[in-house]
């Protein structure tokens, strides 16, 4: 069954959702919607809204995926019978783990369909799923089996996994082999078409450097979440080239 819309959610310390909230809009040049329980949706000018931000009691926070689709129930079956397990069930929506343990969410589809612009030079469009080394190669599998109808392609390096949504679809999926076995977690990621003025950019914002590797660069936002930014283009999600 065909994934018709996808978020990625940006969760954060519920201590802290103030400063998330002034970040990333400013980062997605989006307005805060009206709350609904422990979330808001970014919401773009003149385009359907793909990023939210969630409020979390315990732990660091991250990100999830959420998947919109038509019939939620027969999904959530077919997630199941690739081996995923239930977090949580509401009226309408499920909250799913992966065999590895992330969570993502099932929910039905609400007509968006108009992706937002690249921002800056930039845009959010990347959950990364990084994964202990035990559990990558059945992540893969399922994820690949999961998004019928994406590309499961080889990334840039032996310890990247990418899969490809079709055209109009705003959110992909990567998948990282970590070097230690570790719980699953997940991150968000932006492609830039220059990862340097993206970065002075956030840093402006409030944004702290981490890290840099071959063609990305690690940050942490003003609430505690990391995220990088990478040297992708921003219109199709491939990586650049020299």
């Amino acid at each position: 069954m065909s994934i018709r819309w996808t978020y990625a959610f940006v969760d954060r310390p519920a201590e802290l959702l103030d400063r998330a909230h002034a970040f990333w809009t400013a980062v997605t040049d989006t307005r805060l919607s009206a709350p609904r329980g422990e979330f808001v949706t970014l919401v773009p000018a003149g385009a359907d809204a793909c990023v939210k931000v969630q409020g979390v009691e315990e732990g660091a926070g991250g990100a999830h995926l959420d998947l919109c689709v038509d019939d939620v129930p027969e999904f959530v079956r077919s997630a199941l019978r690739l081996g995923a397990s239930t977090a949580a069930a509401h009226e309408g929506w499920t909250v799913l783990r992966s065999p590895a343990g992330q969570s993502f969410c099932v929910v039905p589809w609400q007509g968006e369909a108009d992706r937002p612009p690249v921002v800056d030079g930039s845009r959010l469009d990347q959950v990364c799923l990084d994964l202990p080394p035990s559990l990558f190669t059945a992540e893969v599998a399922f994820w690949s089996a999961l998004l019928t109808n994406w590309d499961s392609l080889p990334g840039s390096l032996p310890e990247f996994h990418v899969l490809r949504p079709p055209a109009g679809l705003p959110v992909r999926v990567l998948l990282q082999r970590l070097g230690e076995e570790r719980p699953a977690s997940a991150h968000l990621d932006l492609a830039c078409a220059d990862i340097a003025a993206t970065r002075a950019r956030h840093e402006r914002l409030g944004a702290g450097f981490l890290s840099a590797g071959p063609h990305w660069t690690v940050l942490r936002d003003p609430a505690g979440g990391v995220y990088c930014l990478t040297g992708r283009d921003p219109e199709t999600g491939g990586l650049s080239r020299p």
